[in-house]
């Protein structure tokens, strides 16, 4: 397209939806989301998608939440989404509820390489059935991001190398979302570290209290941490804010090193910077915030 539509509805409120979202609200599109899930950006933690839901209504998107679309259909340029509660009319409707692989014409079958549910089938050196065929990126399923991509493509030259790579742990990829603002995360939610009988500890710092949120004019969002209340681990980061991306690379490292909460919370962070707001969050997960 050569102009932003007068309005858009964007089916699915995953990370590629939000993102387009705030870029056609940004140009000035009227933008209705529609998701399925109870809430947008149904992967992230509870409160990071409640955030991320008021800061977008603030800015005049439309969020239908815990609805289906039926069908779509157009009659010149006017496009008609029926939901199944109700219609919407726009002139532009962007689908964005999943990845498929793009396996076509690359000789699988030929070669009898395995595929499961449409991706290439790979152990965890990326290596197909076929020992001198790997597979890396999007083809060999989720998560479908470059990062990862790039990640596996460093295991599978190690391995082809003869050397012996350590395997990806899934559990401490960066998932991160570029809208504004930013949404970062890893690891478990809330949620999912009670369903796994951890004993929860939470804390969490309101970028409202940062002094350099308040000096660069951005004071949206917080730093949600979660750990072990045995032993102090840290089992999940969740971050919406500024420059979130950016952040949750620290608490990656943490995370890899099985860094309890009272190492981040004792490693000095400079002053002024965003963060100080994983410092401040470590820290009040087990009573001992100094600055809320």
């Amino acid at each position: 397209i050569d102009k932003p539509p007068k309005h858009i509805v964007i089916i699915g409120a995953g990370a590629i939806g939000i993102e387009f979202a705030y870029f056609f609200n940004t140009f000035g599109s009227e933008v209705t989301i529609v998701e399925a899930q109870p809430n947008i950006l149904p992967n992230e933690d509870i409160d990071i998608s409640k955030e991320l839901q008021r800061i977008f209504k603030s800015k005049k998107i439309n969020i239908k939440t815990g609805v289906k679309v039926k069908n779509i259909s157009n009659k010149g340029k006017v496009i008609t989404v029926n939901l199944e509660d109700s219609k919407i009319s726009c002139d532009k409707v962007l689908v964005a509820v999943g990845v498929k692989a793009n396996l076509s014409n690359l000789g699988l079958k030929n070669n009898n390489v395995k595929t499961d549910k449409g991706w290439i089938s790979t152990n965890e050196f990326m290596q197909t059935n076929i020992d001198n065929i790997f597979a890396i990126g999007d083809v060999a399923g989720p998560p479908w991001l470059a990062h990862v991509a790039s990640a596996q493509g460093h295991v599978a030259a190690d391995y082809i190398g003869g050397h012996l790579p350590k395997p990806l742990d899934y559990s401490n990829i960066p998932s991160c979302t570029y809208c504004q603002p930013q949404v970062g995360s890893l690891g478990m939610t809330e949620a999912q570290a009670k369903d796994a009988g951890y004993d929860v500890k939470v804390g969490k710092f309101l970028f409202q209290a940062s002094g350099k949120a308040m000096a660069v004019g951005d004071t949206t969002g917080f730093v949600k941490l979660v750990f072990d209340g045995k032993y102090g681990e840290l089992l999940g980061a969740h971050i919406v804010g500024s420059e979130a991306t950016e952040l949750i690379a620290e608490l990656g490292v943490a995370k890899s090193l099985e860094t309890t909460w009272e190492e981040i919370a004792m490693t000095i962070h400079a002053h002024p910077t965003l963060s100080e707001a994983i410092m401040e969050a470590a820290l009040d997960a087990f009573g001992s915030a100094i600055h809320q």
